[in-house]
């Protein structure tokens, strides 16, 4: 109980910097990563302590260190799971075509953006790091996406998967990738903002707005709707169980695919659907308890706001826990090929955003582009803060396009399905097959963007 109650410390204080710090809050740094970085920097500090005279003190305060780390560690691999399977809950499924017409040119684009991270970064591995970093697995190139695309939650939901094939630092290596992202996001976007609106790129930029992440008390909207009484069962703890039924049936989904491939030679002999992780196939049980509940519920008894609580909340939580319990030692023998990685990422962010976006974009290039590239480095949220800023009042059609996306988009790369296979393939195939893959999707999304563009 002592590490949860150290956890919301480290969370709190995060939050308390975050309101104080006019830094931090340039930067859209969330409570959650400023809270982790607190308690990796502290924990790390106390466990290097050491003192002859007080010896027996300062072993049980180690002891005491490694075994709240330890607990920490567990979180993450499980509040993914509560994570995904929110996704969909709550959430009123539109029709495809409708999607698709809001958000077809910028899920292509987007699709590009996310595909071209595993160009990016295979084909340096491929061509260079393999030669002069051999120590390193070939999964190494795969913390890039993993970390940028993916975020906080995926690399460390991906930590076990790692762990299977024989590389548990690659959980440390892709949550320092993930947090390189989200900072040089907000670094790097607010650079490319003030150049956009320099040259008069964005004609809605917002000059003024608050930075301190506190809602004033005459704004602030409601968490959520209650839609049960309290005397049969607390709203909150229904929608638990709702996203625990969604969980549940991911698992069976986990279950079905690992008997399926042990019944199949060929496929028992790759081993891929035994490391694929849980998460994705939770998702896939949110949606269709979603799908049940429009079909069958006439109450609508889940409610989005409720659900957006928990989801949010074991975010937070996750995020605080995987940063803390980063191995700094692990980071450091392999920084600066990750620095290599991170630097080929921003590039190649930075180049769509100015050279792609203006030649496939006819209306609001930059908004688009630039909620993109916030969402392709660190989380939606991120996407969105950047789009705030340039079209505060959403007078252009980027946040609809941008949202609408996200429902194509996130399933399969924002950590989805193919974030998610891609290492375990990488591991067992080589990384050549995976980069043949990418370089694949990036030349069929891109034609396909050249042609939305003719016809629109």
């Amino acid at each position: 109980m002592l590490s949860f109650v150290l956890l919301c410390v480290c969370l709190g204080l995060g939050h308390l910097l975050r309101t104080r710090i006019r830094g931090l809050q340039r930067l859209y740094l969330p409570s959650c990563v400023v809270g982790g970085i607190i308690g990796l920097l502290v924990m790390r500090a106390l466990n290097n302590v050491t003192d002859p005279g007080l010896t027996g003190t300062i072993s049980a305060t180690n002891l005491f260190i490694n075994d709240t780390l330890t607990q920490w560690r567990a979180l993450p691999g499980l509040l993914i799971n509560v994570v995904f399977a929110c996704l969909f809950l709550g959430v009123a499924l539109p029709r495809f075509n409708q999607i698709w017409k809001s958000s077809a040119q910028q899920l292509a684009y987007g699709q590009i953006v996310a595909w071209g991270q595993y160009v990016v970064a295979l084909g340096l591995w491929v061509l260079f790091m393999a030669k002069f970093f051999p120590d390193l697995p070939a999964m190494f190139a795969g913390i890039l996406p993993v970390g940028f695309e993916g975020g906080h939650g995926t690399a460390a939901g991906l930590g076990k998967v790692f762990a299977e094939h024989g590389w548990a630092a690659g959980q440390d290596l892709a949550l320092s990738s993930a947090t390189f992202g989200i900072v040089f996001a907000i670094i790097i976007g607010t650079g490319l903002i003030n150049w956009a609106a320099y040259r008069g790129f964005v004609p809605h930029i917002a000059r003024d707005h608050d930075l301190s992440g506190i809602i004033p008390q005459d704004k602030r909207p409601s968490a959520g709707t209650l839609t049960v009484h309290s005397d049969a069962i607390d709203s909150m703890s229904f929608h638990l169980v709702i996203v625990g039924l969604a969980v549940g049936l991911g698992i069976l989904f986990k279950t079905g695919l690992v008997r399926l491939e042990a019944s199949i030679p060929a496929l028992a002999s790759l081993g891929l659907f035994r490391s694929f992780p849980l998460f994705p196939l939770c998702m896939l049980g949110g949606l269709c308890i979603q799908w049940i509940e429009m079909r069958f519920d006439s109450h609508r008894l889940v409610n989005l706001g409720l659900i957006r609580r928990i989801q949010n909340t074991a975010l937070d939580f996750l995020v605080v826990a995987a940063i803390a319990t980063i191995r700094i030692d692990v980071v450091r023998t392999a920084l600066v090929p990750l620095l290599i990685l991170v630097a080929a990422g921003i590039l190649w962010n930075v180049f769509c955003v100015t050279c792609l976006a203006p030649r496939v974009f006819k209306d609001a290039w930059f908004e688009r582009a630039i909620a993109e590239m916030g969402q392709s480095m660190g989380v939606t949220a991120t996407g969105l803060l950047l789009l705030r800023v340039v079209d505060p009042d959403y007078e252009t059609r980027a946040a609809e396009a941008f949202a609408c996306k996200q429902i194509m988009h996130e399933p399969f790369m924002g950590g989805g399905l193919w974030t998610s296979m891609a290492i375990p393939l990488i591991a067992i195939q080589g990384p050549g097959l995976v980069l043949g893959i990418a370089c694949s999707a990036v030349f069929i999304w891109l034609i396909s963007l050249f042609v939305m563009r003719a016809r629109s």
